[in-house]
């Protein structure tokens, strides 16, 4: 019971999280904002209305389904993938430190995604429903 409260407070810290950043690149700057920030002006990151895009979605919905735990192993692939274009084009550059503006913050959160995406789901995931619904439709 115990690992299970766990598992879900942890997909649930990284689920805000990833909500927060999902919602300030769609809401608080705005996508044209967002898009511009990603560009040759900006980070200079490739295929730039592609990779804003990418990034304000699958953090704002990959975000959400971390909280209900759902289809979790591929939530936690696209989100890593997320966060080392962040590392890669972004933090790389400023060193480790979160601090200096480095890559220890995003590498964090693969950490924990690869925490909560590829161990039990513990009881307090829709993921654990539905497996166990398959197990006794393949069963029968």
């Amino acid at each position: 019971m115990i690992g299970s409260l766990a598992q879900f407070l942890a997909r649930l810290i990284l689920g805000i999280i990833f909500i927060a950043h999902g919602w300030q690149k769609l809401v608080t700057n705005g996508m044209d904002a967002t898009k511009a920030a990603f560009g040759p002006a900006g980070m200079d990151v490739p295929f730039p209305e592609f990779a804003a895009y990418y990034a304000t979605w699958v953090e704002l919905i990959g975000g959400i389904m971390l909280i209900i735990g759902l289809l979790l192993p591929l939530v936690a692939v696209l989100l890593i993938a997320d966060m080392i274009g962040a590392i890669v084009f972004v933090h790389a550059d400023a060193g480790f430190w979160n601090l200096d503006g480095g890559y220890e913050w995003p590498l964090a959160l693969i950490a924990g995604l690869l925490a909560v995406g590829f161990t039990s789901n513990g009881r307090v995931a829709a993921d654990s429903y539905l497996v166990r619904r398959r197990r006794r439709t393949d069963v029968v």
